[in-house]
């Protein structure tokens, strides 16, 4: 028995199906062609007879894509599967994708047609597509809810009718692994010319087993999976082609099987999807999701910077991103901090280091995620400042439409505590001015800036504020989450520089304090 399952893709007919996945001739033919290029065996290119658009982007599919098989889905009934030659007779490898129900729910209360008369329509539909092509698949839907008896009656008649593919649906997501896999091991027992044709498997993810239901259909005999990117398709959608993928890949120790999908497009094919359909894919989707392959505790990074298989099942490389993702925040520990800022070219010996790591700790548990720029104002707010004479210890303000302006300060001198406040003609006027009135030296602010240093609601704000002392220009900065508190520190780290006599340093100056 082979050990190669094929991967029947159907993004651009299920996947389709799902609201707000529509997508146009063009965009089809587009995803189409970079399914080609991932490799997959089967494009299930659209439904002809639903509309005249999907006819179109089938048959414009069948005429410019090349590689793999293109199928388009028919009902049995001549009418649908004349439509759906039409449309695929163009393509070099095509083939016709029939369908009837065989659960007794959807026989009684959609089809309302009994057990000999729908075994009657499925074998009529199968000859009649056997006339177009030899490569005839039949989908028996509903197929977890039928009468086991019954399905291999219409499964065994349908591969002596020509069908070379027969295909066992969970079309309401209603199976449960273990049950599914004794499903197909139960088919392959008792279809009696089973080995005449491949059993493909397509499963609905209501319950979220679809990928399980899935692999264990393989370990039963299963030969095709139908699956689609980013996992898109009816309701909860179906089972994910690059999770079914990469565990064939990653567990081909225990499952023995493979694809011949070239998984270092799989990263490409799911962000081009999410690119035309403007629908992005849940951070923590597994394999292509944001949060793949990014580690933010530090005891994962830890282990992730030592040796990546301590937290890496596959390497961000085999689908093809180029590496993973530490992130930092709030979890992040000691050592994936310093390995960031290496990476950014800054390096700080221990007690630079201890205190830059203090801080970012702070600002960690203000922000969701620190982003190299937040790290780059640290350094240079935290390590490159001038020794604080004055430290703030406090800060609040009122200000609104409608009333006065104040700003109460508490700053740290030595062991003196000092605390004082003042009007202004805003916020940051006022804070300037009880810093005055707190250490006694006079300045004129000259010019002020503030520019967003990263992105996102708790972007960090870092002010630019050159002030005159007695005729001397100093600059200062500061930086914070807070555009109040970053405005104080920045006017501090000026009053700083004349009350502990040091000389101004610049930005130039920074890579002499990184050693």
């Amino acid at each position: 028995m082979s050990n190669k399952i094929l991967i029947f893709d159907t993004t651009l007919r299920d996947g389709e199906q799902s609201p707000g996945f529509s997508m146009n001739i063009e965009e089809k033919i587009i995803i189409a062609k970079q399914l080609a290029r991932l490799n997959v065996d089967v494009i299930e290119a659209g439904f002809p007879i639903a509309s005249e658009g999907d006819f179109e982007a089938v048959r414009e599919i069948a005429r410019n894509v090349k590689g793999p098989t293109i199928a388009g889905l028919s009902r049995v009934i001549v009418k649908d599967i004349d439509r759906a030659w039409e449309a695929l007779k163009f393509a070099k490898k095509n083939r016709i994708h029939t369908f009837v129900a065989t659960s007794d729910i959807h026989l009684k209360y959609q089809l309302k047609k009994g057990r000999e008369e729908v075994l009657d329509d499925a074998v009529k539909g199968v000859k009649h597509a056997k006339k177009y092509t030899d490569d005839v698949e039949f989908s028996a839907m509903d197929a977890v809810r039928s009468d086991i008896d019954y399905l291999c009656l219409v499964l065994e008649a349908v591969i002596d009718s020509g069908a070379t593919t027969v295909n066992i649906p969970d079309t309401v997501g209603y199976a449960i692994p273990y049950e599914f896999g004794k499903m197909i091991k139960t088919i392959k027992e008792n279809v009696s010319n089973i080995d005449k044709a491949i059993i493909s498997v397509h499963c609905h993810n209501d319950l979220g087993l679809a990928v399980s239901n899935s692999i264990s259909a393989v370990q039963n005999g299963a030969r095709q999976i139908e699956c689609t990117i980013n996992g898109i398709g009816e309701r909860a959608g179906n089972a994910s082609l690059e999770e079914v993928v990469m565990a064939l890949k990653v567990r081909k120790d225990f499952l023995h099987h493979a694809t011949g999908i070239r998984t270092k497009e799989i990263y490409k094919t799911s962000r081009l999807l999410s690119t035309i359909t403007g629908i992005s894919v849940q951070p923590n989707k597994a394999i292509v999701g944001e949060n793949a392959f990014a580690h933010e505790s530090g005891i994962h990074q830890d282990g992730v910077l030592k040796e990546r298989t301590t937290y890496e099942i596959m390497t961000p490389e085999s689908i093809g991103l180029t590496k993973s993702k530490l992130v930092l925040g709030k979890h992040s520990g000691r050592h994936a901090f310093s390995k960031r800022l290496e990476d950014l070219g800054i390096k700080l010996n221990n007690v630079n280091l201890d205190k830059a790591f203090i801080r970012f700790k702070k600002l960690a548990d203000m922000k969701k995620e620190i982003f190299n720029e937040d790290l780059e104002a640290i350094v240079e707010d935290e390590i490159a400042k001038v020794e604080e004479v004055y430290k703030l210890e406090y800060i609040q303000t009122t200000t609104g439409n409608q009333t006065l302006p104040t700003a109460t300060i508490k700053l740290k001198k030595g062991e003196q505590i000092i605390q004082d406040a003042a009007i202004g003609d805003g916020p940051v006027d006022a804070t300037y001015k009880a810093i005055e009135r707190i250490t006694g030296i006079p300045g004129k602010l000259i010019s002020y800036s503030i520019r967003a240093v990263t992105g996102g609601k708790d972007a960090i704000g870092e002010v630019v504020v050159k002030v005159s002392f007695n005729g001397e220009m100093v600059t200062g900065k500061g930086a914070s989450t807070d555009v109040i508190e970053a405005s104080a520190k920045a006017y501090l780290n000026a009053v700083n520089k004349v009350a502990g006599k040091t000389k101004v340093k610049g930005v130039k100056e920074l890579k002499s304090l990184r050693v």
